[in-house]
């Protein structure tokens, strides 16, 4: 089985081992979530794709796991390469099939989403998409 690695997401040019390109994606979530300003906060959201520090633990669990020696920061979370490769890794591991519905609504809610509860977030996003 074939899943997105972060470290596609190194020299901008965002791709995974199968080819699926999440940059469309990844770009309409950026402007929901912070309409493109790296310094944008939010509660313990911030950056760009308004990353918690629940989600850097988890990468870096998802990396320790993995036998990786990197790891992110709080601060990476400014960082639009590096919120991008989070993004990335988050999917290898929770939306194998590349589900872009999927990615979308856990973005906004967890894994554990509620569609009923992301679903204007969702909507949002694809209208960006659909452009």
């Amino acid at each position: 089985m074939k899943v997105c690695t972060a470290s596609a997401a190194t020299n901008g040019n965002v791709s995974s081992t199968n080819d699926f390109d999440w940059t469309p994606v990844m770009e309409a979530i950026i402007q929901v979530e912070s309409e493109g300003n790296p310094k944008a906060k939010s509660g313990n959201s911030v950056g760009v794709m308004q990353i918690t520090p629940i989600l850097v633990a988890e990468c870096n669990d998802i990396l320790k796991k993995r036998k990786s020696k990197k790891r992110y920061t709080l601060a990476d979370r400014y960082s639009i390469s590096k919120s991008k490769e989070m993004f990335l890794l988050m999917q290898s591991v929770h939306n194998p099939l590349n589900s872009i519905e999927k990615a979308i609504r856990a973005w906004n809610g967890g894994n554990h989403y509620s569609v009923k509860r992301t679903q204007r977030y969702f909507e949002k996003v694809m209208k960006l998409l659909n452009k």
